[in-house]
């Protein structure tokens, strides 16, 4: 059963994290041809895109700390530093998600398709840190599920 867990897990982790580290890097680029000079026909569509991307896959990405839960559970590590570590991290990164970006982009996705709208969008270079910021956490969440330092499971 723990394989079974460990595996839904993983795909959880690649299939749900993997689409908004991509779509929340992409969208500062998209957000910069959006607001440049006009001819950017295409950049309001590639915003609502990446952006609804973020928000459903993040919606999507509650499966993988549910599914860590239970491998951890399975596994007896619950009490574990790096799983300890993992799950702050992981808070941090959800934090990240929810408080800045989405709103970030949504702002941003207003002022591109109503301009004077309300207030001005963040710019696209904060837009690229927060997004950094959530990779790199992410990335260091990857790192301790697979290094586990201290972990006598073997597993």
């Amino acid at each position: 059963m723990t394989k079974f867990l460990l595996s839904l897990h993983v795909l959880a982790a690649v299939l749900a994290v993997g689409p908004v580290a991509v779509a929340a890097s992409m969208f500062p680029a998209s957000l910069r041809s959006a607001l440049g000079p006009p001819g950017e026909a295409d950049a309001p569509p590639a915003l609502r895109t990446l952006h609804r991307i973020c928000r459903v896959y993040a919606a999507v990405g509650v499966a993988v700390p549910l599914t860590g839960f239970a491998t951890a559970s399975s596994l007896g590590v619950l009490g574990s530093a790096w799983l300890i570590a993992s799950i702050v991290l992981t808070t941090a990164a959800a934090a990240v998600l929810m408080l800045w970006i989405l709103p970030a982009q949504e702002a941003a996705l207003a002022a591109v398709e109503e301009p004077g709208s309300g207030p001005p969008p963040r710019p696209a270079a904060q837009l690229s840190m927060s997004a950094g910021v959530f990779n790199l956490l992410w990335a260091t969440v990857t790192v301790l599920m697979i290094v586990r330092p201290g972990s006598t499971t073997g597993a």
